[in-house]
């Protein structure tokens, strides 16, 4: 059996595919959440401490009772929306709460950390497919706090010995193949699960913002990455970390991206079922195209992003999204 890994944000979306990845993987992954986004269900693969970032006396002992050894740290918040509108919520938490998890690892003798960064630390893109050595110019609160605790982790690697990988997410999507775990957001932003929802009836229709994109379609491109192989790309850098691998940020992504009309087009074609779609002006602030350049995490991780079809993408989002609604039907049956 490998070490114990702290997780924190662990039964999150993402944290809780990683803690299966490492379950998987030998490790024993222990999970720290508040539970204020995430889902005690999620928390299948290790034990589950009910936490908060801030409480870093929790922490310490957390950290001194299962024997920690290096850390994934998940636990943020990530609505871009949100963060415009109140920024001192993404920099108290994302930021403050962070420093405070880095002093606890530091001071607990913890030397070993991978960080959930994403591909917002860029901003605007300049190119694309976007490489590590892009500028970062992020243009909200959340892809500024990113790249505020990446600026943070460099200092502590220098300063006291602190070991990292960064690593700079595009498009998170998809769920377990078996359908344990997967997306369930309040209120839910990404895109794949809004257009399942559309086509299961569980929303009016999907919204399209933007139809005179320079695309071929004319519909905005995103990279979208399966979930698993997310959570593969972390216990690969835990690995790299291990072998006392130089600490440095990565992009995560297929190197190739699907429109907007292509994922409607993907989620009916898998589910046989229709999309209402509403089209809509332009988001302001939306760019045309995201795609990622991941040829460094392959070189320096051996990575590969091997679900990452999207049609393989949405057959596992529909699978878990029909699960979680008959679940929910369930849970609350409708009145006659």
């Amino acid at each position: 059996m490998k070490p114990s890994v702290l997780v924190t944000g662990g039964a999150g979306y993402i944290g809780s595919h990683a803690c299966k990845a490492l379950a998987e993987a030998g490790y024993t992954p222990v999970a720290y959440d508040s539970l204020v986004t995430g889902h005690r269900w999620a928390a299948q693969f290790g034990p589950l401490v009910v936490g908060d970032l801030a409480d870093t006396a929790l922490l310490r002992r957390t950290i001194h009772s299962h024997g920690i050894t290096a850390a994934i740290h998940f636990a943020a918040f990530s609505q871009v929306g949100e963060s415009m509108a109140d920024p001192r919520k993404y920099f108290r938490n994302n930021v403050v709460n962070t420093l405070g998890l880095l002093d606890s690892l530091v001071e607990c003798g913890v030397k070993r950390l991978v960080f959930s960064s994403t591909a917002a630390t860029y901003g605007d893109p300049q190119y694309s497919p976007i490489d590590e050595a892009h500028p970062q110019s992020p243009v909200n609160p959340y892809g500024e706090s990113k790249l505020m605790v990446e600026k943070m982790l460099y200092w502590y690697g220098c300063a006291y010995g602190l070991d990292w990988v960064a690593l700079r997410y595009f498009n998170a999507c998809g769920a377990d193949p078996l359908s344990r775990i997967g997306e369930d957001h309040q209120p839910e932003s990404h895109l794949i699960p809004l257009v399942l929802q559309a086509a299961m009836g569980e929303r009016s229709d999907i919204a399209v913002f933007g139809t005179d994109y320079p695309t071929p379609d004319g519909t905005a491109i995103r990279d979208y990455i399966h979930v698993d192989d997310l959570s593969d790309a972390h216990v690969l850098a835990l690995a790299h970390l291990e072998r006392q691998g130089e600490s440095m940020a990565l992009n995560l992504g297929t190197g190739s991206g699907n429109s907007v009309r292509q994922v409607i087009d993907a989620v009916e074609r898998v589910t046989g079922l229709t999309v209402p779609v509403r089209l809509a002006d332009r988001r302001a602030g939306d760019p045309a195209v995201l795609v990622a350049d991941p040829a460094k995490a392959r070189e320096v991780l051996g990575w590969r992003s091997a679900s990452s079809v999207i049609d393989s993408i949405v057959a596992s989002a529909y699978a878990w999204h029909s699960r979680l609604s008959q679940a929910r039907q369930l849970a609350f049956p409708k009145v006659a």
